[in-house]
């Protein structure tokens, strides 16, 4: 009975079937399509591309060569990347010719432009650079590039408003770590120290792990007297890069200005293992030794310093300056006179040599230590020595080895003793210094006897080994 009430499909139900989509069934036996070739001028570019950043010179011209010959010289990629080995090889003109053949060929590309641009502005062709980036700016108006390169085109000619105006305008379509320093230094040839802060505080909140940058900055505020943002700044920039020597130098600096000279050589020490042979570290380190009245070890480490730089008019200063506190009045009337040749403008430098002149006191060492302040050690391209060095000029000198040969030292001696117990103005007169209207009369008009002491008129008469004619009655 159940199965008699389950209806049974008609034969019109049966005949309705859905229509399944036939698949064909690939062949196993067929070739795969090629793929498309490339046309015959741009063949090759990846592989001269490849070549190029591997930096395998050679290949990449063989190539280039085989490429522009198939190409008729039309290969607008070959003769760009040509362009650029060439001015790598510092072929500048050779390259400026390429690229103006690469505007040829396209002059809608404004990578084209821009590289006749830096080839002109390498050979300090300025104007003729910044009409090229002009008319790249109109192919490409939002290249940072382009406004950038012409704010430096535009400071080279010392144009510096359009210059700072380019450069803003880079800015504000991309930020970037060198147009902020190239501001800076804009600034800074305009004399505008706090702009140029302010322009290297934005650059630190762009880039805050910079240590370049942050060294700078540090710079900048010693230069303005505010030593704590100094100080925070290059202690960011040696946090970010312990062996960084600029910040470095500079915190040495800024600690030997205060006095304390262990620190500031503790500093330099740890310098030392960066860059070796540096004048600017031997003053610094010469003058923390001055510092410290080790006379001797400053006077080796400042003669290193002369002899990496010998025309550095600070090192002859301080040069000059030891040897005047240690009363050796010849080698630092040498250096004295050396550093006033170099750098006649610097009032330094002739105070030094007044103190050299009254150097014949009593207390001649002491007043010209009191009087008479070091150089500023050096602050800016700081540089550092040897470690090794620097363990050997901590170490107690002796000044007949290290300054003179033995004779020779002795020999100088003896005649700084003569010279001394001569002209001593203490043994001639009671009276230190000699003003203009004091000055002695000339030889024609002697004065009387009485006038003339004792100790003058043996002095002159020794000097003279008693072939001086008796004084006038």
């Amino acid at each position: 009975m159940a199965d008699r009430s389950v209806q049974e499909p008609s034969s019109d139900q049966t005949e309705k079937k859905v229509a399944i989509p036939s698949v064909p069934v690939p062949n196993s036996n067929a070739r795969p399509k090629k793929a498309p070739e490339l046309s015959v001028f741009e063949r090759r570019n990846w592989l001269i591309h490849l070549h190029y950043v591997r930096k395998e010179f050679d290949t990449c011209k063989a190539l280039i060569r085989e490429q522009l010959s198939e190409a008729g010289g039309m290969c607008e990629y070959a003769v760009y990347v040509q362009g650029l080995i060439l001015r790598q090889e510092g072929k500048i003109q050779e390259s400026l010719d390429l690229f103006q053949t690469c505007t040829v060929l396209n002059m809608q590309n404004p990578e084209n432009l821009k590289q006749v641009a830096r080839s002109l502005f390498l050979l300090a062709r300025h104007k003729a650079a910044i009409d090229v980036y002009n008319q790249a700016a109109t192919i490409s108006e939002k290249d940072w590039e382009i406004f950038h390169n012409l704010g430096v085109c535009y400071m080279y000619l010392r144009d510096y408003t359009k210059a700072k105006d380019c450069l803003k305008q880079a800015l504000s379509l991309r930020r970037h770590e060198v147009t902020y320093v190239v501001l800076g230094k804009i600034y800074l040839l305009e004399r505008d120290i706090n702009a140029a802060i302010d322009i290297y505080r934005s650059a630190v909140e762009y880039s805050p792990e910079n240590p370049d940058l942050l060294t700078t900055l540090g710079l900048l505020y010693m230069q303005v007297n505010q030593f704590q943002k100094a100080f925070e700044n290059l202690g960011n920039a040696m946090a970010f890069n312990p062996s960084h020597t600029k910040a470095i130098m500079a915190a040495g600096s800024m600690m030997q200005n205060h006095a304390d000279y262990d620190v500031a050589i503790t500093k330099y020490r740890i310098a030392a293992a960066t860059i070796p042979e540096s004048p600017p570290l031997w003053n610094n380190i010469g003058m923390c030794f001055f510092g410290k009245k080790k006379f001797v070890a400053a006077i080796s480490c400042l003669k290193r310093a002369n002899y990496l730089a010998p025309f550095d008019w600070k090192i002859l200063y301080n040069l000059g300056l030891v040897h005047l506190t240690m009363q050796q009045y010849a080698s630092s009337f040498h250096f004295i006179s050396a550093a006033i040749n170099l750098k006649s403008d610097m009032a330094q430098l002739y105070m030094l040599l007044a103190a050299y002149s009254a150097t014949n006191t009593e207390d001649s060492g002491q007043w010209s230590q009191q009087k008479i302040k070091p150089s500023l050690p050096y602050e800016e391209e700081p540089d550092v020595m040897s470690e090794s060095s620097l363990m050997q000029s901590t170490q107690e000198i002796s000044p007949d080895t290290e300054l003179y040969p033995t004779s020779k030292l002795n020999m100088y001696k003896n005649e700084i003793r003569e010279s001394e117990s001569s002209y001593s103005l203490s043994e001639i007169h009671p009276r230190k210094l000699v003003s203009i209207d004091q000055a002695p009369l000339p030889p024609t008009h002697l004065p009387e006897d009485d006038d003339i002491p004792e100790e003058l008129e043996s002095a002159v008469r020794r000097n003279h080994r008693g072939k001086l004619p008796p004084l006038a009655s």
